[in-house]
């Protein structure tokens, strides 16, 4: 029976209610199953769309008696939660897709080394590349490294699953791989709690278990025997199950979001009584006998996953070696063209992909409800791209940055990465960010840029990264950068926060993700030490900031402008507004002005707006956040700032 708190006693993922229910993120629930598991120490780098499993915990690591931190990468958080698992202590990582390409260095030797307290890597895709530079498949770097891999298929599915993992790990002296993707991890559910364990472990590190001479071939032999124990284990897993009739015509074989899809699918072309449906939760290795069992020599399947055939593969490959001399089943997919090869999955896809092996003809709506449809979006909604927030200091930042370059007249640039400034790229920005790849991948090719001189290049390039990113992974190519005399600019964007993925402190901050004091890291001093010229500015002091990057721009070495100020987002919630900003009509020309509408055309903070029945500028007052700084870029004086 589903039981109810109390209104009075408000719900945390460390409420301990075994049967009561409750609405929960993807994320929620992972986190959750990780609370109920009794972890003990968990550590992440934050990047959408995992960073709220570990936002979620440090809520309540106190009040269970967790350590839990925002590691300075993944490579150091699957590190710290080694550590653990290696003195005994269930521990957990989580992050983004792209992060565990950060971690890899590590995670294909962890393999080798073996576990001994429950270790759980949690890597959430992001198929479509929503919030990311790729929509990358990590189940392959799970395959490479002969780790289990588990994929839940639902929100509750995730809660029980992530505890079980832990279980398994322990059971194979393994770490085990969790991977979600976005709508799984960003969706909502009701969720049914389960009890909390209470594990208690002291943590204490065997000298002789970690300490063996033995060679590397022979630990990779253990660990396929590890991976074939978990091949069993898994091909009577809970997660894995059948439903449909005893002979399909069709049997689609899913796994994450693909079990949900094909059950909308299924009931939209009235096929439930005829096609079935194998769900898997385990995806590396395969079950394949479970998988056997429920298809006849000769069968057709249609292989439901996101975003790579990594399913549809291996599924060939092991019916090849384990039918043996009877007729195969013919394995529909991605490779066959009857599931879309990229981006995200949905109903309609799916039901496009068995209408094409059934030979079934059907039709959601008819052409001509969609050919109006498409006529009345197109009038009726405007395309919108990413854009700064209104106060964010990078636009300002980025527009001196701009300015700067334009008077170098060498038809400079900028190498970006991935951060709040990314959006420099997009229609919001200033555009002169060329390129965007990894985490600080910007800084080192500003540092190659700068070794070209010799070959004719002689164009200005700027490197921009936020202050996260700078402790991340831009560190050692500033250190390259002095230490082959690379000419090279660095601008660190320091907003004292991790910005695009909700504000998480780092090394550079006050406090740590438990709300303790920490020792900030100074980026200033840091820089200095390795022998760069470094400028600290604030970007909303125009007249300075310029000043100091053309400064360093012309020098010879490798130098570090700091532009300096907190996160509009951060200083308004705490200040409120600083200014209240309004358009002086009478001195704003609008289209007839020699600037032709600069603010709004080229600076374009979003609560800058332009009054089409007066033809002047305007300040949205919901949108203003009262920072001031467009004073300073209307030609003609007319945006006005008082002092609140």
């Amino acid at each position: 029976m589903v039981q109810v708190k109390h209104k009075a006693e408000k719900f945390n993922i460390a409420t301990d209610a075994p049967g009561h229910a409750e609405l929960l993120l993807g994320n929620e629930a992972i986190a959750r199953g990780i609370v109920e598991a009794g972890v003990q120490v968990a550590a992440a780098y934050p990047g959408t769309p995992s960073s709220e499993i570990l936002e979620n915990l440090v809520k309540v690591a106190k009040k269970i008696g967790m350590y839990a931190q925002w590691a300075i990468n993944e490579k150091v958080a699957i590190e710290v939660a080694t550590a653990a698992s290696m003195s005994g202590l269930r521990a957990v990582t989580a992050m983004k897709a792209q992060g565990l390409n950060v971690a890899l260095d590590f995670v294909q030797h962890l393999n080798l080394i073996g576990t001994n307290g429950g270790l759980l890597i949690i890597v959430c895709d992001d198929p479509e590349a929503f919030s990311s530079v790729n929509e990358q498949d990590s189940r392959w770097l799970a395959q490479i490294g002969d780790y289990p891999l588990l994929e839940p298929s639902s929100v509750p599915e995730a809660r029980e699953m992530t505890k079980w993992a832990f279980e398994l790990s322990e059971q194979l002296h393994s770490a085990v791989f969790l991977r979600s993707v976005t709508r799984i991890s960003h969706a909502s559910s009701v969720v049914t709690m389960g009890d909390i364990q209470r594990l208690d472990r002291k943590a204490s590190f065997d000298l002789k278990q970690y300490f063996s001479p033995s060679p590397v071939v022979q630990k990779h032999a253990e660990l396929k025997q590890k991976l074939e124990k978990a091949r069993k284990i898994f091909e009577s897993s809970p997660f894995n199950w059948y439903r449909g009739p005893s002979s399909p015509d069709l049997t689609l074989v899913c796994s994450g979001t693909g079990w949900l899809y094909a059950l909308d699918a299924l009931e939209l072309l009235d096929l439930e009584k005829s096609v079935g449906i194998i769900k898997l939760g385990t995806t590396w290795p395969l079950p394949v006998e479970f998988i056997r069992k429920h298809l006849r020599p000769g069968s057709r399947v249609l292989v439901v996953e996101e975003v790579d055939s990594f399913i549809e593969v291996h599924l060939k490959e092991q019916m090849y070696d384990k039918w043996g001399g009877d007729e195969l089943p013919k394995i529909y997919g991605k490779n066959t063209g009857h599931i879309r090869a990229v981006g995200e999955l949905n109903p309609d896809n799916l039901i496009d992909g068995i209408a094409k092996v059934l030979g079934v003809n059907y039709r959601g709506r008819n052409l001509s409800y969609d050919k109006k449809a498409k006529e009345h979006a197109s009038k009726m909604t405007l395309a919108r791209q990413p854009i700064y927030c209104p106060g964010c200091p990078h636009r300002a930042s980025m527009w001196i940055v701009k300015r700067v370059l334009r008077l170098e007249g060498t038809d400079g640039f900028v190498t970006g990465d991935i951060g709040c400034y990314a959006l420099d790229r997009y229609h919001g920005g200033q555009r002169v960010t060329r390129t965007q790849s990894a985490m600080g991948g910007g800084s080192g090719l500003a540092a190659g840029f700068g070794k070209l001189e010799q070959f004719g290049f002689n164009q200005t390039v700027i490197a921009h990264c936020g202050d996260s990113t700078f402790f991340h992974a831009a560190i050692p190519a500033i250190i390259n950068a002095v230490h082959h005399k690379s000419k090279t600019t660095y601008v660190v964007l320091d907003n004292s926060t991790t910005g695009m993925t909700g504000f998480q402190p780092h090394p550079g901050t006050l406090l740590d993700a438990m709300g303790d004091p920490a020792v900030p890291v100074d980026i200033e001093d840091l820089c200095r030490s390795l022998g760069c010229a470094v400028e600290v500015a604030d970007p909303f002091d125009l007249e300075d900031a310029e000043q100091k990057l053309r400064g360093l721009v012309n020098r010879e070495d490798t130098k570090v402008m700091i532009y300096r100020r907190k996160c509009g987002l951060i200083v308004f919630r705490a200040e409120g507004p600083q200014y209240k900003v309004w358009v002086d009509e009478e001195k704003c020309f609008g289209e007839e002005c020699g600037c032709d509408r600069y603010c709004t055309r080229i600076f374009k903070c979003p609560a800058l707006i332009w009054d089409k029945e007066t033809h002047k500028a305007k300040v949205d007052e919901a949108l203003c956040t009262g920072c001031g700084f467009c004073f300073k870029v209307c030609p003609q004086s007319a945006i006005v700032r008082e002092k609140i």
